[in-house]
């Protein structure tokens, strides 16, 4: 008889994935992001005459512009807003864009309907910025400036490298306007440091939770502040690659219907920061526990939520605005983690394609 080949280990499925692959891949690709930071400060100079920031994007990269918010708020002081693609190419509103700088996320730079609000942003006065891994593209020609993220080759489905690569352009940028572009500079480089170290433990902590995790089918997510985009982010990556209805909310917004969901079968994953959003996220986790929930604490103050069923910390980063480049990190390889124990593939999820596969 022919003998069965041998169905092949954990170790071996691991190396094999592409989603593991550029997830650790993440450090050097925020170093690589550090060789052109002049494209930064020229393109925070030129927006600076017009600082009411617009950012357009969709799926992670519309997740990083809800970091961007907070980046441009906390670092220059700046107005800054996720704006509405269907208002200005849908609708055809004549918006004035002439006091804007619009910043454009695409990963690929070939998304339609963000190009064709950057081509019209443009033709109405507004300063245009594409944030890219393709300096190439479609989007960056139509831009005013370029930033490239320099993640290299995407392959898998599941956004990862390209996101946390967003999230410190718009850091680099919002650092620059803010005259504080060599501290941001130097904030990035050391945070990338600290995910390298960070990365193997996290792997290693999240193949319990996920075996834990393993029957669920619904969760919510709870982030704050500069780390909702996280909360956003983490429940796109448990959606595309583990079926879990996983819903972002704000701590606030738990309390205001959705915490009578909850039951002993409903997880509630909380990102606590050591920040002032911590008190918040805080009271949320106990509501949830008091529900019947099981909770999950991740972030730079994970140890602070009490009762805490499972607790996957990261350590406080230089600047605190950067904590979402590590908070990240848990979701990330609980996506990929969780998604094994299920029997489903991470790097092709049933029904989705790389559609914007990053050169």
């Amino acid at each position: 008889m022919t003998q069965a080949p041998a169905r092949p280990t954990s170790v071996e499925r691991a190396n094999g994935s592409l989603l593991l692959r550029e997830i650790r891949e993440q450090p050097r690709a925020l170093e690589r992001l550090l060789e052109n930071t002049e494209a930064f400060e020229e393109a925070a100079a030129r927006a600076a005459r017009q600082p009411l920031v617009r950012m357009v994007g969709h799926g992670s990269s519309d997740n990083a512009a809800s970091y961007g918010v907070y980046a441009f708020g906390l670092l220059p002081a700046w107005t800054a807003l996720r704006d509405s693609i269907s208002l200005s190419v849908y609708y055809g509103a004549e918006v004035d864009l002439g006091g804007s700088t619009v910043v454009a996320l695409s990963q690929s730079g070939r998304t339609p309907d963000v190009l064709e609000y950057v081509q019209r942003a443009r033709a109405r006065g507004a300063f245009t910025i594409a944030i890219t891994n393709d300096p190439g593209s479609a989007l960056a020609q139509a831009s005013d400036a370029v930033l490239a993220i320099g993640a290299g080759p995407e392959e898998s489905v599941a956004a990862t490298k390209t996101y946390t690569g967003q999230l410190a352009a718009l850091a680099l940028l919002a650092g620059y306007a803010a005259g504080r572009g060599s501290e941001v500079v130097d904030a990035v480089r050391r945070t990338a440091a600290q995910l390298e170290e960070l990365l193997p433990s996290v792997e290693q902590h999240v193949a319990e939770l996920a075996v834990a995790l393993a029957f669920v089918g619904r969760m919510f997510v709870i982030g704050r502040g500069p780390e909702f985009a996280t909360a956003r982010e983490i429940s796109l990556k448990l959606l595309e690659t583990c079926r879990v209805a996983a819903e972002p909310l704000t701590a606030t917004d738990l309390m205001h219907g959705p915490v009578a969901a909850l039951d002993g079968l409903f997880p509630v994953w909380t990102i606590a920061s050591d920040d002032e959003t911590l008190q918040a996220v805080r009271e949320a986790a106990a509501k949830a526990r008091a529900a019947g929930a099981t909770v999950i604490a991740s972030g730079t103050a994970a140890h602070a939520i009490e009762g805490a069923a499972y607790v996957v910390p990261v350590p406080k980063p230089p600047l605190a605005v950067l904590s979402p480049l590590l908070s990240v990190a848990p979701g990330q390889l609980l996506a990929w983690a969780l998604a094994q124990a299920k029997g489903l593939d991470p790097d092709q999820p049933v029904g989705l394609s790389k559609i914007t596969l990053a050169l």
